[in-house]
């Protein structure tokens, strides 16, 4: 399974990127990919990472509809950009991936909320995405 953090790990980079700089993910990700076949420093883009980005980005206008509505006192402008993209990454995979196990995703997400931003965010991070996991039934509309 080190590949799928692996993958995991770079689509959430590619998610910041994009929010960062105002630029639509799916350009990112072909940015991405482009380097990693012309620099061999650059490491390549697996498919996994490819499906998750474009699975977010198909979904993009719902994930952030939810995760302003479940995050209690954030507004999504207001909350860490880290934050945020983990928390877009992983409402994709708990909600639309259904051949990955909801515990993973959530230990997953907080793993990179350990990894990348502040003291409190893996606890916010688990308690928005567990939210939207005990909802998950009711979330997949169009």
């Amino acid at each position: 399974m080190a590949a799928r953090n692996t993958a995991r790990k770079r689509a959430f980079q590619i998610l910041f990127e994009g929010d960062q700089r105002g630029a639509d993910v799916l350009t990112v990700l072909a940015d991405w990919i482009r380097l990693s076949r012309s620099d061999t420093r650059q490491p390549p883009v697996s498919e996994y990472t490819m499906q998750l980005v474009e699975g977010y980005a198909e979904h993009a206008k719902r994930i952030d509809e939810l995760i302003a509505q479940y995050a209690v006192g954030w507004t999504l402008d207001r909350m860490p950009v880290v934050d945020r993209n983990i928390l877009r990454l992983g409402a994709y995979e708990l909600i639309w991936v259904d051949e990955t196990p909801d515990a993973v995703v959530l230990d997953e997400m907080v793993q990179l909320a350990k990894e990348f931003s502040t003291d409190e965010s893996p606890s916010f991070v688990n308690g928005l995405l567990g939210r939207l996991k005990d909802l998950k039934p009711t979330l997949r509309r169009a």
